[in-house]
């Protein structure tokens, strides 16, 4: 058997062999879309078509080849998997490997070469309107999960495309806004997991973002892709664009963009088509640049296994099979967290109800179906009115009253894909309307004034239907055993393509569960969202349980949490703040804003700025409760030659039923050389207890966890000196504490 160097030599040789045996309309076809979800194929020398598609909550349904319209079939159902927020929630590496492994296994079985996933940028900005899509607001969280998602993902032949690099942070002028960011700040925040996909995970394919970083399209910047990327990182992998990402053929074809993808049928006039084609043949472009991209996409398709000696033994794939069900479950299960639970409100006992009232449209709501990108058409999806029904059966006299109104979405026969670029186009083709003062567009500001009509309209419609509502909800609580309020967003209100308007539960809840929580304080009230909200009421409840989109099996992991068959451990991986005004870019007014925006905040982004600021967040990131209690013993800290740090900790369940509890491990410099935030996470475990156990915990810090990104020497370095270990069960629930040194 050859070693793999030889191997890697091999290949490469037969790849320069299939590139001098190209034309140049060849090679040009290969690089952009020949329909909306395929590139060109070369029939004749057996280079197949890659076949793409999204996402990171499954695997799409399929389209017509031209246009934005469902094929209709009967045989796209596909496995509804957690969002990227709710894997998050998990801290649990092994259950990535395991998501990733149910995706790239459905994609494979849909026939699929790269699936569009996972989704990775940092949570900057709680109205983000993809959010629900991406895992974490802290970079170090964030590398750790995607490394074993990407590994999971390929163990099917199918390449994940790891989305969307990079800083894509807003989707407010998604395809035109320039981000001004420094060095540090990129380095340090908005790349390490990209960086820990490529080195770590090995991800065979990247996919470029819609926004501007300093100037440059992120699918023509050179320095994000040359210079970063493949230079500094070493990456050999197929970058492909964001669906309409790449603006100008010159500058998309001379650095490494390998494959265009954009929304509209007329494929031929993409960027990298035939104004690629003139370019070359005037001279502006060379063939080379050309033969790159060609030849990192053959690189692809053999990893791939979908040419070369070994295409006869790719994997086949699976879709709809138990034992994706089952990982699924067990995610959701775990993704749930409990943020507050006073007087042991939960979990209920079942056998002590026999009337349950169930309040709230997202009882009965199925979010599968949209999101942009995201959307799927699921085999099925539980709600959490189904799974408590499931869960209870027929001794228990279960009552559901919507609560609130949610105005019906209005259903067109063409996808919205079909339009999304639409305005972005014409503030690219006209730029001379962009002349107001505010350099904002006029075609932009007529479209606000337009849907901020309609919003008013709506919520003057949801405001008469909740009246009734409301007191159908408010005489239904009084006489039930025990009352669940199922609460939260939806895919209208969070989506890709737009910004969240506030941070404010929509459609009037927050007015009813004030209500509800006057006559009823033991109602129980539970989420299903993908962004933070604001919960003015949170003093007054005692129990609040709160669910990301967790996948098909949402509906039965909520009940079993709900009644004690299984024990909460998932925590945030985001700040909740009080309220909207207390984060960084409400005060610094750098987000949602058309045209640029600066990431003026630097670092202090999530609870970095919290820390900083001693502003209290309603719940702080790592935050999660159980129903038994874990205690922290036993700290011992050992510097191995002045460079690595290990460190061994006990935890103890001390209550009375199995749990298990994250523990989380953050770094603290003493006296730094330069500005630090005050605490950063750098390790966490996931530890598993029965009632009375205890764990000896052994992690070990290395010298790149302690260092900071020095832009005048444009690399990482560790300062000697001390540097406070904090482990705690959240960024603010500091269990232990010790002091490591550094030479």
């Amino acid at each position: 058997m050859l070693k793999k160097n030889d191997q890697t030599k091999k290949r490469e040789k037969e790849i320069e062999k299939l590139i001098k045996k190209l034309t140049l309309d060849e090679k040009i076809a290969m690089i952009h879309g020949a329909s909306l979800f395929r590139s060109g194929a070369v029939e004749r020398l057996g280079i197949p078509a890659i076949v793409t598609s999204d996402g990171p909550m499954g695997v799409r349904a399929e389209f017509m080849d031209d246009r934005w319209i469902p094929a209709g079939n009967q045989d796209d159902m596909v496995s509804y998997l957690p969002s990227n927020s709710a894997l998050a929630s998990t801290w649990n590496t092994e259950l990535a490997r395991d998501m990733g492994y149910v995706l790239g296994a459905e994609a494979r079985g849909r026939g699929k070469d790269v699936i569009l996933a996972p989704g990775i940028n940092i949570k900057r900005d709680p109205l983000c309107g993809r959010n629900f899509e991406y895992m974490t607001e802290d970079p170090r969280l964030a590398a750790s999960l995607v490394v074993p998602f990407v590994k999971g993902v390929q163990e099917n032949d199918v390449a994940a495309c790891v989305k969307h690099f990079a800083a894509n942070v807003q989707e407010t002028d998604r395809t035109m806004v320039d981000e001004e960011i420094d060095e540090r700040t990129l380095y340090e925040l908005y790349l390490p997991a990209f960086k820990a996909a490529v080195q770590e995970g090995e991800a065979y394919s990247i996919m470029g973002a819609y926004n501007k970083i300093n100037g440059f399209h992120c699918c023509e910047n050179k320095r994000l892709l040359d210079g970063i990327l493949r230079e500094e990182w070493g990456f050999d992998g197929a970058v492909i664009s964001d669906w309409g990402g790449v603006h100008k053929t010159k500058e998309a074809a001379s650095c490494s963009m390998d494959l265009e993808m954009l929304v509209y049928p007329d494929f031929d006039e993409y960027k990298l088509a035939n104004p690629l084609k003139e370019l070359v043949q005037r001279g502006e472009v060379s063939v080379e640049a050309v033969d790159a991209k060609v030849r990192n996409l053959l690189r692809l398709m053999y990893r791939l296994k979908m040419i070369g000696p070994k295409k006869d033994s790719r994997k086949a794939g699976a879709y709809n099979v138990p034992a994706h069900r089952e990982m699924i479950l067990k995610t959701a299960q775990e993704s749930m967290i409990l943020l507050k639970n006073e007087k042991h409100a939960l979990p209920l006992d079942a056998k002590k109800i026999k009337k349950l009232v169930v309040i709230g449209a997202n009882a009965a709501k199925v979010h599968s179906d949209g999101g942009g990108s995201a959307e799927i058409k699921a085999l099925y999806e539980i709600c959490p009115l189904a799974g408590l029904k499931m869960y209870l059966g027929g001794n228990t006299a279960v009552k559901y009253v919507e609560g609130y109104y949610v105005p019906e979405e209005l259903k067109t026969a063409e996808n919205w894909q079909a339009t999304s670029l639409d305005e972005e186009e014409n503030l690219e083709i006209g730029q001379a309307i962009r002349t107001d003062e505010a350099g904002e567009n006029e075609l932009h500001r007529r479209g606000e004034e337009e849907r901020l009509a309609k919003v008013e309209k709506e919520k003057a419609e949801i405001h008469q239907k909740n009246e009734k509502l409301f007191a159908q909800a408010i005489e239904a609580a009084k006489d039930a055993d025990a009352v669940i309020f199922v609460g939260g967003m939806n895919h209208v209100v969070e989506c890709e393509g737009y910004d969240r308007s506030d941070m404010k539960l929509p459609y009037e809840q927050d007015i009813l569960i004030e209500e509800l929580l006057k006559v009823r304080k033991d109602t129980i009230l539970t989420f299903v969202g993908g962004s933070p909200v604001e919960m003015p009421w949170r003093d007054q409840a005692q129990a609040i349980l709160w669910s990301y989109y967790a996948g098909m099996e949402t509906g039965n992991a909520f009940a079993q949490i709900i009644f004690g068959e299984v024990n909460p451990s998932g925590k945030l991986a985001e700040t909740f703040p009080a309220k909207y005004e207390d984060c960084v870019t409400a005060k610094n007014g750098q987000f949602g804003k058309w045209g640029k925006i600066t990431l003026a905040e630097g670092l202090y982004c999530g609870y970095r700025y919290y820390d900083r600021q001693r502003i209290a967040p309603a719940f702080c990131f790592g935050h999660g409760l159980s129903y038994t209690n874990f205690e922290y013993s036993g700290l011992t800290l050992k510097a191995e030659k002045g460079k690595n740090v290990k460190l061994t900790f006990s935890v103890k369940n001390t209550g009375k039923c199995a749990g298990a509890e994250t523990a989380q491990v953050y770094i603290a410099p003493i006296a730094a050389q330069a500005d630090r935030p005050d605490k950063e996470l750098k390790a966490f475990v996931k530890v598993k207890l029965d009632a009375g156990r205890t764990k000896k915990v052994s992690l070990t810090l290395k010298q790149e966890d302690f260092a900071y990104f020095d832009e005048h020497l444009h690399k990482f370095i560790a300062d000697a000196g001390d540097y406070e270990i904090l482990v705690g069960a959240s960024c603010e629930d500091i269990r232990l504490r010790g002091i490591a040194t550094l030479s």
